[in-house]
């Protein structure tokens, strides 16, 4: 992940300038005439460095979107700020992010459930 922001870091600092020509643009990425990638453009992008690095996998944007808001909520983002993040209009829409693994449902029962509660202050 530090790899990564380190990339975008120089993308943004670095590459991005040169390919404004100039002119502010709002998108992250964007292409060699100044414009903004065209997002099928994005898909085939990201497809091929996923699969260039796990060849059983299928990526896109898509993927990208569904990983960065998951690991935001499992370290405990608000889902209603990850639905403004993503862009959605309702709340259910985000939603579907917040399928929790069994690893993280066991850590939160441990951690929460009174049946735990009363188990720690019985082995006090």
């Amino acid at each position: 992940m530090e790899e990564l922001i380190r990339e975008l870091d120089v993308r943004v600092d670095e590459v991005r300038p040169e390919l404004e020509h100039g002119k502010a643009h709002p998108a992250l990425f964007l292409s060699v005439t100044g414009g903004a990638i065209a997002p099928e453009v994005m898909s085939r992008l990201v497809s091929a460095y996923v699969h260039a690095a796990v060849p059983t996998k299928k990526g896109s944007c898509h993927l990208l979107r569904h990983t960065a808001a998951t690991l935001m909520l499992d370290a405990g983002a608000d889902v209603r700020f990850i639905a403004e993040m993503l862009g959605h209009q309702k709340l259910e829409t985000t939603m579907t992010y917040t399928r929790v693994s069994k690893v993280k449902l066991q850590e939160v029962h441990a951690r929460c459930h009174p049946a735990e509660q009363s188990r720690d202050t019985d082995r006090s």
